[in-house]
């Protein structure tokens, strides 16, 4: 099962609490990088086609990467790394500043085709680059699954009903979609979750997730829907979270064909948001994005067991 990560590199600066005394952190970041990393961590056959400027930064993430067994296709070299400032609530939670600018020109190179696609954020709608996300997108689709998550950044996002057309079109074009309820606040202010992952099933996803933070996570198919309370967990920081559930996901449904995934069982999505929620909590457990390896997430399974289950 080899999968295809396509999407930004960010060097995240995390900021310190004001008052705190703590000293800045670089961390190597992109919620794409960050997904590739979690599958490298768990032992996927995994690559990601991003850009990366041969300056310490890049260096950095580049050898965070490959660490884990991720293997890169750089696009054309960029300035510099993207970068984001990255600031910590009292509780933990992150706000971004950016620096950034996605201009991929191309897709992945000749070779076999991967099984698993996975788009998202930054690059999948900002210009001129996510032109080439989707057209590779579209082209790998016919022999591989997609899986989008928008990880809105409305700094980024420019005008607010383009930035919703321009995600609703990866939705169209995912099999699995994931978003948070602060994606979905921002694209639709007002509206329940449950409503937007209803209509987003309609634009032709089989199967989509929507993390609620303390609140658990649910996910839908045309079928079932099923919800789950998250783990109780002492948070250090978010940055990296809604990736390593996006992992955890994506490993959990590896092999899954397009036609099996909207036939999944409510035991069956119950255990994918508990391993997910697990892996989601390892990594707000320690400072920045670090996923748990397979061993981590085995052991975060049984230590975060599945209180709470509501099918209907």
């Amino acid at each position: 099962m080899s999968f295809l990560v396509i999407g930004e590199c960010v060097a995240d600066i995390v900021r310190a609490p004001a008052g705190s005394g703590a000293a800045d952190r670089v961390h190597p970041g992109g919620s794409p990088a960050n997904v590739a990393y979690g599958l490298g961590r768990l032992g996927r056959d995994v690559t990601l086609l991003t850009q990366l400027a041969d300056d310490p930064t890049g260096r950095l993430i580049e050898a965070h990467l490959k660490n884990a067994g991720v293997r890169l296709e750089a696009g054309d070299v960029p300035e510099r790394t993207p970068s984001a400032v990255v600031g910590l609530d009292a509780d933990g939670r992150a706000s971004y500043t950016f620096d950034i600018a996605w201009t991929l020109k191309s897709g992945a190179p000749a070779g076999p085709a991967p099984r698993h696609v996975h788009i998202g954020s930054i690059a999948a709608v900002t210009a001129p680059g996510a032109a080439a996300v989707l057209a590779e997108t579209e082209r790998l689709r016919e022999r591989a699954t997609v899986s989008y998550d928008p990880n809105v950044r409305p700094a980024l996002m420019g005008e607010h009903g383009a930035a919703v057309t321009r995600v609703e079109r990866c939705v169209a074009l995912g099999d699995v979609v994931k978003a948070s309820d602060e994606d979905l606040s921002w694209l639709y202010p007002g509206e329940d979750p449950r409503s937007v992952a209803a209509r987003w099933l309609a634009l032709g996803p089989a199967l989509v997730l929507v993390t609620l933070g303390a609140a658990g996570s649910f996910a839908v198919t045309r079928h079932r829907t099923v919800a789950v309370e998250a783990p109780p967990v002492t948070v250090v920081d978010t940055v990296g979270a809604g990736d390593s559930f996006m992992s955890a996901v994506l490993d959990t449904l590896a092999g899954r064909e397009r036609d099996a995934l909207g036939a999944l069982g409510a035991e069956y999505l119950a255990g994918l948001l508990g391993t997910a929620s697990a892996a989601a909590a390892v990594t707000v457990s320690r400072a920045g994005a670090q996923p748990p390896d397979r061993a981590e997430l085995d052991a975060a399974r049984e230590t975060f067991a599945l209180r709470s289950v509501r099918a209907w």
